[in-house]
């Protein structure tokens, strides 16, 4: 600021009536403490966190006021009146960094931002900041059209469609994406316009469909499609991917089954195989829980059961964290708020429980062995859900399966992971092979 005191401190209250608190506020988020002509917020999404900053720095400009502002998503504690931690010093630190009317961010920040925003990034290269263990790097953010949004390809837009299966249950599709056909079965819970804005599985959507027509649909019971559902079966399951690929006008296609799911397409590959191009698997099992000779897994599948019943649809999500730390458990704050919400607003209470007993129920060895499709599999090593080991076994039983061990503890591969890349790769690679 100027060294004028008097009219440095007129212009920063009156940036903070104008610009800053209701800023702030519209953003959701709220202003924890001030630091002289300076103040500490924080946001309940990083998204909001750099909207509210590009905007009240367009304000300040406007008011000749220049401030430097630094963004970081990290671990805090929490008091009544206060935040510390390791996030917050970083945070000041980065802010150090800034241009004068400028913004600088991590790369925890630009990770979770730089696809969702039209906003222009500057890599600003690894830094060594005070009290900060690592080197850290930064991104400079420069508004205006994001380059890399318009190199990524044109704006995506699903279309959704609805069909009925076999037992007249109604059922939700949606088509995005021009190229070959490839189908995802649906899997624990879906919602097909939630997802599409989910830090959980908008890069899966996305880029899956960067090259292909990518066809996905809510399970019975789930989001668009029929609700008021009680038979889960797998046949019923089986036949409601029949009658969305035929509405779909599908002959041939490749199938893509993710975590439950893998046990539907096994199905469906086994008894038509004619219509498989290729099939790709990830983190699935061909046994529920209580198929594996387990007293543990039986059990864990009884006590989230009660869980589900207890406390599923109640605002607090505590119950549904337990479910959420096991499918996400190295996600941000962010994206485990948007996963606690998929699991309430996708299916009631009774429903998730029935659909929980249906999946441990799952036994289809016997199917798996008879499949003659080219089939991938890929299984994240620590994954929580489903061991690693039901993925080797499920590898181990279809005959001429190609198997990709994935580092990471997320059930679901989140955005940000070396792991996706890795996935990605892995699945084009094979979707382009004869």
């Amino acid at each position: 600021m100027e060294a004028d005191e008097e009219a440095t401190l007129a212009a920063w209250w009156g940036a903070r009536k104008d610009v800053i608190d209701p800023g702030i506020a519209a953003h959701g988020g709220r202003i924890v403490k001030h630091t002289g002509d300076g103040f500490l917020a924080e946001f309940a999404t990083v998204v909001e966190a750099v909207r509210c900053a590009t905007e009240m720095q367009q304000g300040l400009a406007a008011a000749a006021i220049d401030f430097r502002m630094g963004i970081n998503l990290g671990d805090i504690v929490a008091d009544d009146e206060d935040i510390y931690g390791d996030g917050v010093n970083l945070a000041a630190r980065i802010e150090a960094l800034a241009d004068p009317g400028g913004i600088c961010i991590s790369s925890s920040v630009y990770d979770q931002v730089h696809k969702k925003l039209d906003l222009g990034f500057e890599d600003c290269g690894e830094h060594r900041l005070k009290n900060v263990s690592t080197p850290v790097r930064v991104f400079k953010v420069r508004p205006g059209a994001s380059t890399e949004k318009a190199a990524a390809g044109p704006n995506l837009e699903q279309e959704i469609r609805f069909c009925t299966s076999s037992d007249g249950v109604g059922l939700a599709y949606a088509s995005v994406g021009s190229g070959p056909a490839l189908v995802k079965s649906a899997n624990w819970l879906n919602h097909l316009e939630y997802d599409w804005e989910s830090p959980i599985w908008r890069h899966v959507l996305r880029d899956l469909a960067a090259h292909h027509r990518l066809i996905r649909y809510d399970a019975r019971g789930n989001g668009l499609s029929d609700r008021e559902i009680t038979d889960f079966s797998l046949e019923d399951r089986v036949a409601d991917l029949e009658a969305v690929v035929d509405a779909a006008g599908l002959e041939r296609f490749a199938l893509l089954g993710i975590s439950q799911g893998c046990a539907v397409s096994i199905a469906f590959a086994a008894r038509q195989p004619e219509r498989i191009s290729h099939l790709v698997l990830y983190g699935g099992y061909i046994r529920g829980r209580n198929h594996r000779g387990s007293v543990a897994a039986a059990g864990e599948a009884e006590a989230l059961e009660i869980l589900i019943h207890q406390g599923w649809g109640q605002e607090n999500p505590a119950f549904r964290q337990v479910f959420t730390s096991l499918f996400v458990p190295d996600g941000s704050a962010e994206q485990m708020q948007w996963f606690n919400d998929l699991m309430r607003i996708t299916a009631t209470p009774e429903t998730a429980t029935l659909i929980w007993r249906a999946l441990n129920e799952i036994e289809v060895s016997d199917l798996a062995q008879e499949l003659s499709v080219p089939t991938l599999i890929l299984h994240c090593r620590e994954d929580a859900i489903v061991p690693f080991e039901e993925g080797r076994r499920m590898a181990a039983t279809i005959p001429g399966a190609r198997f990709v061990a994935l580092e990471g503890r997320n059930h679901l591969i989140l955005e940000h992971e070396p792991a996706w890349q890795r996935f990605l790769a892995e699945v084009e690679g094979f979707l382009a092979s004869e």
